[in-house]
């Protein structure tokens, strides 16, 4: 094994990420998840998010290390998610980072958690085709981008509007009454479904941008089942949840595989939490298969917020000489994907 030795830490959101990468090569992904203590509310909530966090950091670290088979002083160098995220959840995470470079004496990057998304892949596929086009899609984000260099240079090219598509999943689950997250159980639901049965809405699907808008379809999804429950009718859950999510993976793929090809790209990624649903991935491969272009998804465990994508893109830095960020940066939810890595 060859390269620098990176601790990544990831704290944007519910998961406590702990990865250690050498080079390209995974050596360790320990993530602790604090979805459960959310469910009862329908959705994440930021304190106890934080607190969470603040209970699983050292834990996580030391499970790391141990998978590892290697101590703290043999890391080269931490890297943490600076930003976005939410502002407390972000701040453990970054308080705990600045700590172990100062114990360690070790070079600290603060880096970007949607370049993270993208820099993932490399620890599956290899290195990154330059440039690329990335879809990222989770709670939190949806948003096309132009990547002429993962450690570099990020170029937004869309973004959504107003809900990001696994948000969407989250209010269409809870609609249906399926559990939180939605995403795992809309995609389970779906299998038994017919896709084919409730013509739903395709926000901006036509409109000429790489913008994406889930707000009409989730009301859609609502109106149709208010509807059927006035009626004194059975909601078809699986066939619901067939169309919805149907509906969000044609307009994700078709606005991506459109990027690609008004920009001369041959490579799509697709990154983020909702990547790991089956109908994107699938639909995904059949068009740009029909399109001509390569698709690399990363397996699903590495498309939900973990440490393994942040200690991947610090290795980037590490490899590339890229200055450290220093002590003095400071945890920031609205990062935007521009900047790569914080000052």
């Amino acid at each position: 094994m060859t390269g620098p030795l990176v601790l990544g830490i990831e704290t944007s959101c519910d998961e406590t990420g702990v990865g250690l990468v050498r080079g390209h090569e995974l050596l360790a992904d320990a993530v602790a998840s604090s979805v459960e203590e959310h469910a009862r509310f329908g959705g994440v909530v930021p304190e106890v998010a934080s607190r969470a966090h603040l209970e699983a950091m050292v834990p996580t670290v030391g499970r790391a290390l141990d998978a590892a088979g290697v101590r703290l002083a043999d890391v080269d160098a931490i890297a943490v998610t600076a930003g976005p995220g939410l502002a407390g959840a972000l701040l453990v995470g970054v308080s705990a980072a600045k700590a172990y470079a100062i114990a360690t004496g070790k070079p600290l990057y603060g880096v970007n958690h949607l370049a993270a998304h993208v820099a993932v892949d490399q620890l599956e596929h290899g290195a990154l085709p330059a440039p690329a086009v990335a879809l990222l899609v989770s709670g939190g984000h949806s948003s096309l981008l132009l990547v002429p260099d993962v450690a570099a240079e990020v170029v937004p090219l869309g973004a959504t509007i107003d809900d990001a598509a696994g948000e969407a999943f989250d209010k269409v689950a809870r609609v249906l009454g399926l559990p939180f997250p939605g995403g795992p159980h809309i995609d389970r639901a779906a299998a038994a479904g017919d896709r084919d049965l409730i013509a739903f809405p395709r926000g901006k699907y036509r409109d000429g941008s790489y913008d994406f808008s889930f707000s009409g379809l989730k009301t859609a999804v609502a109106r149709f089942v208010e509807a059927r429950e006035a009626a004194g009718e059975p909601v078809p859950v699986a066939d619901v949840a067939a169309c919805f999510q149907e509906a969000v993976a044609d307009v994700l793929t078709r606005k991506a595989v459109a990027a690609c090809r008004a920009h001369g790209i041959e490579h799509l990624v697709i990154g983020g939490g909702v990547a790991a649903n089956s109908r994107l991935r699938a639909l995904a491969q059949e068009r740009c298969a029909a399109a001509g272009l390569q698709l690399r998804v990363p397996r699903p465990g590495l498309c939900t917020d973990n440490g393994a994508m942040v200690a991947a893109l610090g290795a980037e830095l590490v490899a590339r000489g890229a200055v450290a960020s220093g002590l003095d940066f400071a945890a920031d939810s609205s990062l935007p994907v521009t900047t790569v890595t914080a000052a």
